[in-house]
């Protein structure tokens, strides 16, 4: 199965010049799973089924900003369940704004069958400051998680997402395995980190210029866009066949966005 997460910068700078990049770009990888952040969804708009085309089952983050702003999950397969919650977790995390959010749904892949996978969306607090936030949100949503598989036949887990946050953080250490917080601790791979061991893989750089034009101009890099496969045994659940970086250089002298995106095919193992 093929797994997408980006950020889709809403509707944001050249969207027109953008819209076609993105909508030529999905449908070529053509992927099965898809988590999408700064998605636009309104009375008379959903710019999910917009770009990904028919065909997907369809989760968006209830509310969402003003503009429609939100985060959403898209699958070629059915959800079995979907829920969600918000994650304000201090008063320092902006209820009006999207970020502060994880969503989890049940997908019946046909060939996990007859366990659900579960495919989470997280999009934690996006300021600079905000890392004890994210640690606190990381918890939650790893709970969540947790819960989940205690009480439900679930037989893989994948988290995607804009974490907002490097890999020496310590909310993505917590996912990675490599540290606790808050008592509790989880073991999830790291899918770009699993496949370029030595490549930092930023997604949020300057080398894009929609990066520093925009609220980030003194951006110096950072990968903050990640795909985490849960282990349990031995390592991860799911077998890696390719990941790489998605969105990542201009077409025309457009930008899709001011992220990069992922992208990992993985499969069942034996």
């Amino acid at each position: 199965m093929r797994v997408v997460t980006l950020n889709l910068w809403a509707r944001h700078g050249s969207w027109n010049r953008r819209r076609q990049l993105l909508i030529d770009g999905l449908r070529d990888l053509d992927p099965d799973l898809v988590a999408l952040q700064e998605s636009v969804v309104t009375d008379d708009y959903d710019q999910v089924v917009d770009l990904l085309g028919p065909g997907y089952h369809v989760m968006h983050q209830e509310g969402g900003e003003a503009d429609g702003t939100r985060a959403s999950i898209a699958s070629r397969w059915p959800l079995r369940e979907t829920w969600q919650t918000r994650l304000d977790v201090t008063a320092r995390v902006d209820p009006s704004e999207f970020a502060g959010w994880v969503g989890l749904a049940e997908v019946l892949v046909p060939e996990l069958r007859p366990a659900p996978l579960l495919f989470v969306n997280h999009k934690p607090s996006f300021r600079l400051g905000h890392e004890h936030e994210r640690e606190l949100q990381a918890v939650r949503a790893a709970r969540l998680v947790e819960e989940a598989v205690a009480n439900r036949d679930i037989g893989h887990v994948i988290v995607a997402g804009d974490f907002d946050a490097t890999p020496e953080s310590a909310s993505v250490r917590f996912w990675s395995g490599l540290q606790s917080l808050e008592g509790i601790s989880v073991a999830y791979r790291d899918v770009w980190r699993w496949a370029h061991p030595n490549a930092p893989g930023h997604t949020f750089t300057p080398v894009n210029p929609l990066v520093r034009s925009g609220n980030w101009p003194l951006e110096t890099g950072r990968r903050i866009d990640y795909l985490f496969v849960r282990c349990h045994g031995n390592g991860p659940t799911l077998r890696l066949l390719n990941c790489r970086q998605i969105f990542d250089h201009p077409v025309d002298g457009v930008w899709a966005g001011d992220h990069f995106g992922l992208m990992a095919d993985l499969e069942a193992m034996p």
